[in-house]
């Protein structure tokens, strides 16, 4: 049996591995690490290079198969740090108490830890240029992301989170893919990056039963912000693009009565930037189950269509500071808030992430 911890530690710049000692401290090992998700301090655009800095030093210490998901931007309150998501083999549940009690104690509190988390990692195959963005990067996301369902035993309704991490065109690749004889899909690097978003999410809608593969072509066929392709979302994806990888690194989170760890999930999409009722709503879940509050990951957006709730924002014509960074800065505050800390995961560019102008939003929370 698999237990699944989350160590979250802040830092003090990109390259900070010094989470290494807090996970020891925790009794784990770097072997243990199933993936390391973190928030930098950089742009969160195209040459953000506080994400390759952390990318590159994280993944000299991990094993080949843990992933890095790195996501700059901390605008606002938000708090640069690092999630350690580790998974260690546990006795038999019938037979160990999962808090570490005495062993008289663990009948009494077995059905409090009967959905505990589970988590598991992959990459997809490395893509092309001319794939990212493209179908043949839905199908490689769906797959990972069917492959991961399948060795947690999770069903889609188990399943709080899938956050993946995909590439980015940068010049050189534009160039390299068109000296090959291909043609990407933008030559704009930074639109690329919400193509790549898109594509990776319609792949974990699809593998979730949320939408169908022709909804799925149409919505990647009409623009990730576009008509009725952007009614087309999964609500708990969460991808972020860089241009510090050439593959998807995905992570799933779910709960399972396979599992008896202390963490559990609870998922809800916001419906704009400032819906407190739905945010309310999953805090208010983690307080009837007595749980304190680990970590939130959320998808932030300015919505496309240049309003919220009927009255216009400045988000997308702000030529000093992309949407992005306003997006980010405004969920944080408001999740910060409620959370009680501000080292959260806050990723802009919610393409197909929930509805358009909202984003999906995962509450990872402890129980005694």
């Amino acid at each position: 049996m698999t237990t699944v911890d989350l160590v979250r530690v802040e830092t003090s710049d990109p390259g900070d591995v010094r989470a290494v000692d807090a996970l020891a401290a925790a009794g784990y090992r770097l072997a243990d690490v199933l993936a390391v998700v973190g928030k930098t301090e950089g742009n969160g655009c195209v040459n953000d290079f506080s994400r390759t800095l952390a990318a590159a030093r994280w993944e000299t210490l991990l094993p080949p198969e843990t992933v890095t998901v790195f996501s700059g931007g901390t605008e606002g309150v938000l708090s640069p740090h690092v999630n350690l998501l580790v998974g260690t083999d546990t006795a038999d549940p019938d037979t160990a108490d999962p808090g570490g009690d005495p062993g008289g104690e663990q009948h009494e509190q077995h059905d409090r830890y009967d959905r505990g988390l589970v988590a598991a990692a992959a990459r997809t195959r490395i893509l092309a240029p001319e794939e990212v963005g493209r179908a043949a990067q839905v199908t490689a996301v769906r797959h990972t992301v069917e492959g991961l369902l399948a060795r947690l035993g999770l069903a889609p309704d188990e399943t709080h989170l899938v956050l993946v991490k995909c590439p980015l065109l940068t010049s050189e690749r534009v160039a390299a893919c068109r000296a090959e004889g291909g043609e990407p899909v933008t030559e704009d690097t930074y639109e690329s990056m919400a193509r790549s978003r898109a594509a990776a999410s319609l792949g974990i809608a699809l593998a979730l039963g949320e939408c169908t593969p022709e909804q799925a072509d149409a919505a990647l066929a009409s623009g990730p912000a576009s008509g009725a392709g952007a009614r087309v979302w999964s609500s708990r994806a969460s991808a972020s693009a860089g241009a510090e990888l050439t593959d998807c690194h995905v992570l799933v989170l779910g709960t399972s009565t396979a599992a008896r760890s202390r963490l559990r999930a609870v998922h809800g999409t916001m419906a704009d930037a400032i819906d407190l009722t739905t945010l309310t709503g999953l805090f208010d879940h983690v307080r009837r189950a007595g749980g304190e509050v680990v970590q939130v990951f959320a998808k932030a957006e300015a919505d496309p269509a240049g309003t919220v709730r009927g009255v216009r924002h400045t988000m997308l014509t702000d030529s000093d500071l992309h949407a992005t960074r306003h997006a980010r800065a405004a969920v944080g505050g408001l999740l910060s808030a409620l959370a009680g800390h501000t080292a959260l995961y806050v990723s802009g560019g919610a393409e197909h992430q929930g509805p358009p102008g909202g984003g999906t939003v995962t509450v990872v929370y402890r129980v005694p």
